[in-house]
């Protein structure tokens, strides 16, 4: 190893169950060359993550190959919600493959007709096409742009302002970040769009008002007169804190965009799919929105991601005008299939529902144990989290929140870095086939890190 390399392995102790296994020190010995290799040839911005270097996945479990096995609380991020290295996955890809049929850019193939028909069926109306993608920030970029287009068709240039919510999270491109409500990640922007403006996310943490009139209210303090909102955009829950809106501030904001001629955007990149307990996050809210983007949990494994929405709206744009290089590329098409077979099937949003359940009645006990040291828990379905805080209030304690990931991963149990406000949110998103037993051995795990480490 050499003499400056940043990853220094410790000695652990030996783990040994039914869903865990570490018998080497952490991180690997062996592994340190492939950890300096990233460093060498990637961008700084690509480390962070604790130093696991993946090898094979499956099921709920993630493995190196150098004998260690861990119990998967990532998804990857948020991704494989049937599982890793599903079996009916991997076979649909490689007979996809082996057609072969790899890439076809907007010219028709069948296995895309079969998902846009797959996604549109299972959807509630009004969500009544599809516009397959690659990222879940392309489906933002995607969505404003319609939001926008429609603003102007109903009210003119003046009518295109979006709304969005502080702490909000909806990708790396420049819509997405300017959407978002992350200061620190828009420094960068410099010229910024002021038709893109933020409110406070009634979570009942950070914002201690929940009610819907701080909504308007913010919109009059910004100068916003609302028939120049073209669509307000939110994730179903914040991924930052895995915080939900209360039902009833979601109901009412629907009726000021039906109001308003204003569309109401969900970001449902991580919440779609059965995350949350039902197979749309928004599900939860007793409302549909007039454009939803998915992505992550859609295939499980490849990239692809999805826009979905009203026939007006989606039909803005002529042929050619609204187009993707890899839009409905078969090989992702052909996963994505499978994968929604597979949560279809298996009822993996019920077993979110019933093993979350459990879940959260452990964690909130967790919480109740530690009140000085976890400030919130959050989530709903098989998605958590825990805000970590410095005792006496809500300052977030990110250095604490990333003592216990890394503590976690020394003993079997993956998590990725700590997200959310001051990067103290610890992230719990397992894949949704977990059993009980499995989430129960991960939740005491869980908090013999917290005691280790507060």
């Amino acid at each position: 190893m050499p003499a400056t390399s940043e990853w220094q392995s410790r000695t652990v102790d030996r783990v040994e169950t039914k869903y865990r296994r570490i018998v080497t020190p952490i991180p690997v010995p062996e592994s340190i060359p492939i950890l300096e290799k990233l460093k060498r040839c990637e961008p700084e911005a690509m480390g962070g993550q604790p130093p696991v270097v993946w090898d094979r996945a499956e099921g709920v479990h993630v493995f190196d190959r150098w004998g260690n096995q861990w119990l998967d609380w990532s998804s990857g991020v948020l991704i494989t919600n049937a599982g890793h290295g599903r079996a009916e996955i991997v076979d649909a890809i490689l007979s996809q493959a082996r057609k072969p049929l790899l890439t076809s850019y907007c010219f028709p193939n069948e296995v895309r007709a079969a998902l846009v028909e797959k996604l549109v069926s299972m959807s509630p109306a009004p969500l009544e096409k599809a516009f397959l993608l690659t990222t879940g920030s392309e489906t933002i970029e995607c969505a404003i742009k319609l939001a926008r287009t429609n603003g102007i068709k109903q009210g003119g240039r003046e009518k295109s302002v979006i709304v969005s919510f502080d702490r909000a999270f909806h990708g790396r491109t420049l819509g997405a970040q300017m959407a978002g409500g992350i200061p620190g990640l828009k420094e960068w922007i410099v010229n910024h769009d002021p038709g893109l403006v933020q409110v406070p996310y009634p979570d009942g943490f950070r914002t201690d008002d929940v009610g819907f009139a701080l909504f308007e209210e913010t919109l009059e303090r910004l100068r916003i007169d609302p028939r120049h909102v073209a669509g307000v955009l939110l994730e179903t829950y914040q991924g930052g804190g895995s915080s939900f809106c209360p039902k009833e501030y979601i109901q009412q904001l629907k009726k000021w965009c039906d109001a308003h001629q204003a569309l109401l955007i969900f970001d449902e990149v991580q919440a779609g799919f059965g995350r949350t307990g039902k197979l749309f996050g928004f599900e939860h809210y007793e409302v549909v929105p007039d454009l939803a983007c998915f992505g992550k949990g859609l295939s499980s494994s490849l990239p692809i991601s999805a826009v979905l929405g009203r026939q007006d709206v989606m039909d803005l744009y002529p042929p050619g005008a609204m187009t993707s290089t890899h839009t409905g590329n078969p090989l992702c098409a052909a996963a994505a299939l499978a994968n929604l077979d597979l949560i279809l099937r298996e009822n993996l949003a019920l077993n979110a529902l019933k093993v979350g359940g459990i879940m959260h009645c452990k964690l909130a006990g967790i919480k109740n144990k530690y009140p000085a040291t976890i400030g919130a828990h959050h989530g709903m379905g098989l998605v958590a989290g825990l805000h970590m805080v410095k005792p006496g209030g809500k300052e977030p304690h990110g250095e604490l929140a990333k003592a216990i990931v890394r503590r976690a991963v020394e003993k079997g149990l993956l998590m990725f870095a700590p997200v959310g406000f001051g990067g103290a949110t610890v992230k719990i998103c397992p894949p949704l086939c977990i059993n009980e037993e499995a989430t129960v051995e991960a939740v005491h795990v869980l908090e013999e890190c917290i005691e280790e480490c507060a």
